[in-house]
Formats: structure tokens, C-alpha cells, sequence
């Protein structure tokens, strides 16, 4: 897998923009043959230059920086891989010429993917009576969140002024909100038994209901969940208005998550949050105590830094099971992950499940050699009854190898030397000497010798 050029984006964006090469290069103080060399990857750009690129064509950074035609160029080689296609091996090159040159086509195609792949679960008899969803709600709601980089300022707004106006330190936060609750909305907490859930609102009693079965940190965060869904709904309808979900179910599952956001923002506020992750070099569990929050909250806020002027460390974010579901992922760090498929085996997010609740570090590298400094453990979250299991699920974080000085997890690391070779996947992995692979690469051909055992499950070649 290769990594998109920045000359290609900065054409793709120059033209976007309408700026023919003689006008963007006057606004650079460069010569327009020069940006010409730029734009086909002929000549480097300097940071300074990178800076004025910013400025002129009115993005950031990270638009720059070839993470979203990466993570496309790494969809749009999963999918046309996948052999019920019936294709050719794509070439790499074409593969990142889509990707950088053509990206709504190449979201086109992954959205037609995804549509004839749930096409094809229907015809098999697994459609819900309701009928046929092109895109699952699930996957409309990710799309979501990751084309907004997980950073909504609208809410972080309407976080700060409650918190401006409650005027409390972190331990008392839970308390303020829930005095805000009774005395503004005239809602009534109670803590008890709550058979089969966790939280309950009652708006004709105005009664909140929290279990009692909740750990501290949990109970602030139901608090703080129903107080911004009272006081953040217009905000929340703002941000659906220009490009509404598809479906009830997706709008559902994206106001629940901007919920989550909007109680997190409440928690932890930005600026206090991200100057205490920078003091304390990023360790999770400082950072919850500090905040009274758990691991799994800290780590969600942490993968939400990205506000202009003051960016954190970008992360990316991932709650797996122990069947190995994604139930939740975001990446601001650019990690690609696989859209329809499973994650090595050989990463430390598998491997964080021997080990309950001890936190775990890995250098994790990828095919192409890009490497990111990643961590995991698991939580546990409580159990309603007797007799039923305690859900687990491990969180796993990470961040390009380039900011592992950033944080804590670095220290006595040998970054050079203790690099694992990972890849997006079994299917879409061509390391020839993993002993832990499940299936055989998809572009490559099976090499079977009856005569020999080979120390790796399989043998192959490129088609």
C-alpha cells in the first residue's frame, strides 16, 4: 500500500478551488513551472511552503497531509479485491490515481460496494421486514463522524458555556449537573435497580433513573448525556440540516453519538483536557483520574483534539470485542483501517485480551512501513444480573510513530528495533513469513508443494 503524493492533492484542491497554476503560485511567491514540479511530485515542499499552501487554498493541514485519499486508496483496494468481482489485480498505481485524483468517484464505488453487499445478505433471506437499506445505519453513522474528523465545534461551544456557568472542578461536575438538571429542566435523579438498562427519562414525571449497577464515572456520564439533551437539541438539528442521514435509523444512531460527544465535551473540556494530556504526556489512566471519567471516555475525548489552532496528537480510536467486532473506530491518525473485513491477529488489540486489564504496548508497522506507537486494554463494564457475563471489549489507540515522544507509553521503548509487522488484514497482507495469517492474500497465487511443510500456513506469489 502506498502513500497518496501531496502534489497530486494539491492539484486536485487548486482546482477545486477554481485557481489556475499563475494565481496560486503569485499567492506562493513562487514560479508557476515550480508549482508545476510540485503538482507532479518533481519537488518537494518545505514546511514554510506547506504553511502558505494552507492559507491560500483555505484548508488545513490534515487536508494536505494525504490521509483521507489513503484511507480511500485502502477501501477502494479492498473492495476491488475482493474475487466475487471477478477482476484483474489493480495496479497500485491506479488504485491512488482514483483515490487522489477522482475521490468522489472513488466513494462512488465504495458506496456501490457497500450497497450490493447488502444487496446480496437481502436476497439471502437476512433483510428486515421493513424492507432494504442501501447503506447500513451503522456504516452511514461512521462516514459521518469521520468525514467531520470527529470535531464538532458547535457542541464544544454549547459545553463550554455550561461549564462556564457551572463553575465547578472536576469532582464536583457530577453534582453541578445534576443540580442544573433539577433546577432548569426540573428533572429528578434517582439512583436504583433499573431492570435491563443502565439509564431511563420519564418526561411526563420529569424523573431520571440511573442504575445502580453504574460505576461512579458512568452515572456522571448518563448525567451529562441527558442535561445536553435537553439543552443541545438545536444544535444537533443544525449540524443534520445541510446533508440529512439517509434513514431513521442512521439519524438515530448520529444523535446518539453527538450526544456522547457533546456530554464528553461537558466532562472534559477542551482546552483544560488537552493541556492536562500534554502535562501528563498522554497516560490514560492520569488523565481519567483527573477528570473522574474512565479509561474508554478518556480515550474517546482524546481522539477528538482536532480544533484549529490547537490540535492534539492525532489518534486513532478502536473498541473491538472479543469475537473480534468493531463496535466503534475513528482514525485522525490516519491508520487505514479494513472496511469489510477483520485486523491482523499479530496486532496488540487482540492480544491486549490475555492480559485483562493491564495496558499494553506495541510498535505496530504496516506493509508499506509506515509505523504508529499503539496501546490497549481492556474495561469491563457491569453485569445486571447474576450468572450474566460481563461485557468486555479491549480499547486500543495509537498515533503515527513521528509523536511517540508525546507520550508516556514511549518511555524504555526501543522505536527503532521493537517494530511488529502488522497488516490491514489476512486477505489484504503480502508478508510472506507470518506465522499467524488466517487466509491467503487475495492478489496473490497459492504455491501448494506437497513435498515440503512449510513454517508458515501458507505459500504464494504474485499473479
Amino acid at each position: 500500500m502506498s502513500r497518496p503524493q501531496i502534489g497530486q492533492t494539491i492539484r486536485r484542491i487548486r482546482q477545486e478551488k477554481a485557481f489556475s497554476q499563475q494565481a496560486l503560485a503569485a499567492r506562493l511567491g513562487i514560479s508557476a513551472s515550480y508549482l508545476n514540479l510540485i503538482e507532479h511530485d518533481q519537488r518537494g515542499v518545505t514546511a514554510s511552503l506547506l504553511f502558505k499552501l494552507t492559507d491560500a487554498l483555505q484548508v488545513d493541514l490534515a487536508a494536505l497531509s494525504g490521509q483521507a485519499e489513503r484511507q480511500l486508496e485502502t477501501g477502494l483496494r479492498e473492495v476491488l479485491s475482493d474475487p466475487l468481482l471477478g477482476l484483474e489485480t489493480v495496479p497500485e498505481a491506479e488504485l491512488r490515481a482514483l483515490a487522489v485524483q477522482a475521490p468522489n468517484a472513488a466513494r462512488g464505488v465504495l458506496a456501490l460496494y457497500r450497497a450490493w453487499r447488502v444487496a446480496r445478505e437481502d436476497a439471502s433471506g437476512i433483510a428486515l421486514p421493513s424492507g432494504r437499506r442501501l447503506l447500513l445505519p451503522n456504516e452511514e453513522a461512521r462516514d459521518f463522524f469521520h468525514d467531520r474528523a470527529n470535531h464538532f465545534p458547535a457542541l464544544e461551544a454549547v459545553a463550554e458555556r455550561i461549564g462556564a456557568e457551572a463553575a465547578a472542578a472536576p469532582a464536583e461536575m457530577n453534582h453541578a449537573i445534576a443540580e442544573r438538571l433539577r433546577n432548569r429542566h426540573g428533572v429528578q435523579v434517582t439512583v436504583g435497580p433499573l431492570p435491563g438498562a443502565l439509564r431511563r427519562f420519564d418526561p411526563d414525571t420529569r424523573r431520571l433513573s440511573l442504575s445502580e449497577a453504574l460505576p461512579r464515572e458512568s452515572r456522571g456520564f448518563q448525567l451529562a448525556f441527558q442535561l445536553m439533551l435537553l439543552e443541545a437539541r438545536d444544535d444537533l438539528d443544525a449540524l443534520l440540516a445541510p446533508a440529512p442521514p439517509s434513514t431513521a435509523e442512521a439519524t438515530a444512531l448520529i444523535r446518539l453519538g453527538l450526544l456522547n460527544y457533546a456530554a464528553a465535551a461537558l466532562l472534559m473540556p477542551y482546552a483544560p483536557f488537552l493541556e492536562t494530556a500534554r502535562a501528563l504526556r498522554h497516560d490514560v489512566e492520569a488523565v481519567a483520574a483527573r477528570f473522574g471519567v474512565s479509561f474508554e471516555q478518556t480515550c474517546q475525548r482524546l481522539a477528538t483534539m482536532q480544533r484549529d489552532g490547537a490540535r492534539g496528537v492525532p489518534f486513532f480510536f478502536l473498541r473491538v470485542d472479543p469475537a473480534g467486532n468493531v463496535g466503534k473506530r475513528f482514525s485522525a491518525a490516519g491508520f487505514p483501517f479494513a472496511r469489510f473485513g477483520g485486523s491482523c491477529s499479530r496486532w496488540i488489540v487482540h492480544q491486549a485480551f490475555a492480559t485483562p486489564g493491564t495496558l499494553r504496548v506495541q510498535v505496530a508497522e504496516l506493509t508499506d512501513g509506515t509505523a504508529f506507537l499503539t496501546f490497549a486494554r481492556t474495561v469491563t463494564g457491569p453485569a445486571l444480573r447474576w450468572g450474566e457475563p460481563r461485557p468486555v471489549h479491549v480499547i486500543a489507540m495509537g498515533c503515527d510513530l513521528t509523536r511517540a515522544d508525546e507520550l508516556t507509553y514511549a518511555d524504555g521503548v526501543d522505536l527503532a528495533t521493537a517494530r511488529v509487522g502488522i497488516g490491514l488484514s489476512c486477505r489484504l497482507c503480502d508478508r510472506a513469513d507470518c506465522r499467524s495469517r488466517a487466509f491467503p492474500p487475495l492478489e496473490h497465487r497459492l504455491v501448494l508443494d506437497p513435498q515440503e511443510t512449510a513454517a508458515t500456513p501458507y505459500r504464494f506469489e504474485k499473479r
